[in-house]
C-alpha cells in the first residue's frame, strides 16, 4: 500500500509542475530555424499561434500535420478578437536536420516558423515546458496568452472560431 500511494503522489506532483494552462503567458522561444537563423516566438505577437512541439520520427505528429496545415489555410488570414492573422511554431525535436527538412517538405508544413536546437529529447525549450511525449501544443493569442493546451483535431478548430472576432450581433449574444 505504502508504494502505491508513493507512486500516486509523484504521479500528481510530476504532471502538475509539466506545462502551462489556460491563461498563462508562454515565455520566450529563441531557437534556429531552417536556414540557421535566430526566430523568436515573440516576433508572432498580434497572431493567433499554434505552438506546435514535434519531430519528424513521431508518427501521432506526422498523422496530425495535414490536419494542422488544413486550418493553418482556413484561418492564416482571418481576424480573431485578440490577434489578427493565425500561424504555426513548429518546434522540432529532430536531432538530423535532413530528417527535419524532409518531413516539413513531405507533409507540406508551408508555414514559415520552423525552429530546432537539433537535441531532440535534451531540446532546451521542452525541458523548460516540461515537454515529455508527443505531440504537444499551446494556442496563443497575440499577447501570447495560452487559450488553449493541446488543442488537436476537432479542438483547435473550435478554439479557433470562439476565438475569432465578432461580426454578428447573434454572436456576440452566445459567446
Amino acid at each position: 500500500m505504502k508504494y502505491i500511494l508513493t507512486f500516486f503522489v509523484v504521479l500528481v506532483l510530476s504532471s502538475s509542475e509539466q506545462g502551462f494552462k489556460v491563461g498563462d503567458t508562454l515565455p520566450e522561444i529563441e531557437m534556429q530555424d531552417l536556414n540557421g537563423e535566430v526566430l523568436k516566438l515573440s516576433s508572432l505577437r498580434g497572431k493567433m499561434v499554434f505552438v506546435d512541439f514535434w519531430a519528424s520520427w513521431c508518427k501521432p505528429c506526422r498523422k496530425e500535420n495535414p490536419e494542422i496545415v488544413r486550418m493553418y489555410l482556413k484561418y492564416k488570414d482571418e481576424e480573431f478578437e485578440n490577434g489578427n492573422g493565425f500561424t504555426v511554431f513548429g518546434v522540432s525535436l529532430d536531432k538530423k536536420q535532413e530528417a527535419w527538412k524532409k518531413a516539413i517538405v513531405k507533409d507540406s508544413l508551408i508555414w514559415e516558423n520552423h525552429v530546432s536546437d537539433l537535441r531532440g529529447w535534451g531540446n532546451a525549450v521542452a525541458q523548460d515546458f516540461g515537454i515529455s511525449s508527443l505531440p504537444m501544443s499551446y494556442l496563443i493569442d497575440g499577447e501570447g496568452n495560452v487559450v488553449a493546451v493541446n488543442p488537436r483535431g476537432d479542438k483547435l478548430e473550435k478554439e479557433l472560431k470562439r476565438n475569432r472576432k465578432s461580426t454578428s450581433f447573434f454572436k456576440s449574444l452566445f459567446k
